[in-house]
């Protein structure tokens, strides 16, 4: 099943990245736009000039039909969020992803914003998201097994009782935005595939206050939980490694127990 992974060489991995240094420099960048009274389209707008300052590819814009520069998804939307009119709150949170290309390489990643002043459960929601992600990285290493990356983040998560999304999962990444394998953010019933060094995975906790279950809105993009619980997402783009997994899209972390004011 490993065989039809791609694995990249050192220049390769170096390639992506250049390209995930730029996905991350342009998320970070856009979620410091976010603030209270700002609509989505204008997170979206804000995006499109960022890319522009990059000269850079956009791995969204277009993609399948998509109409937008980032998916920027607010409290209950999963993910896959359109620019709108609708106005961001204090309290609330952001969830950006943002995907750029360099040279035909890919850079994949996300982040969720607070907002102002935000709840308690939700605060530690993005704690457990972030902290889920971290977890699934360092068990990326050359031996292990996929379901090893998989069980990382379910077993962090479960424990706190909050809802992993079975229906949005992460994924390969490479000279296409999506490459083998799926990345379930649980551990599946079905065999999965060994690691071997130079594997690229996207890894990309969805996390929820509430149930898994999501609907898509009649735009066919924006994901929403079924029960209308918040949720969280937070993403890397990470290269299999002989340790542990190296990020490939490397940023500061920004929902570590002491940054949100809470303990877990």
């Amino acid at each position: 099943m490993s065989d039809h992974i791609p694995t990249r060489n050192p220049g390769e991995i170096a390639k992506l990245k250049r390209a995930g240094e730029v996905s991350a420099r342009i998320l970070l960048e856009v979620a410091g736009f976010v603030k209270p009274g700002v609509t989505t389209a204008q997170i979206d707008a804000f995006a499109a000039e960022v890319f522009d300052r990059e000269k850079c590819g956009n791995a969204f814009l277009g993609y399948a039909g998509y109409p937008g520069h980032l998916c920027v998804s607010v409290n209950e939307v999963v993910v896959h969020g359109i620019g709108d009119s609708r106005v961001v709150r204090d309290g609330d949170i952001v969830s950006l992803d943002v995907g750029a290309v360099v040279d035909g390489w890919y850079g994949d990643n996300a982040l969720t914003v607070p907002v102002g002043n935000v709840r308690e459960d939700v605060r530690r929601l993005l704690a457990v998201t972030e902290e889920a992600l971290y977890r699934g990285v360092e068990q990326a290493k050359q031996g292990n097994n996929l379901a090893d990356v998989c069980g990382a983040i379910e077993d962090y998560v479960k424990p706190f009782g909050f809802g992993i999304v079975r229906d949005y999962v992460g994924h390969g990444v490479g000279r296409k935005l999506h490459e083998e394998p799926s990345v379930p953010n649980y551990r599946p019933h079905h065999r999965l595939p060994h690691l071997k060094r130079g594997m690229i995975l996207a890894i990309e906790p969805m996390i929820t206050l509430g149930t898994y279950r999501v609907k898509v809105l009649p735009d066919e993009w924006t994901a929403v939980t079924a029960d209308g619980s918040w949720a969280a997402h937070f993403e890397h783009t990470v290269a299999v490694g002989a340790h542990g997994g190296e990020i490939l899209t490397e940023r500061p972390r920004t929902a570590l127990p002491e940054q949100l004011g809470i303990s877990l």
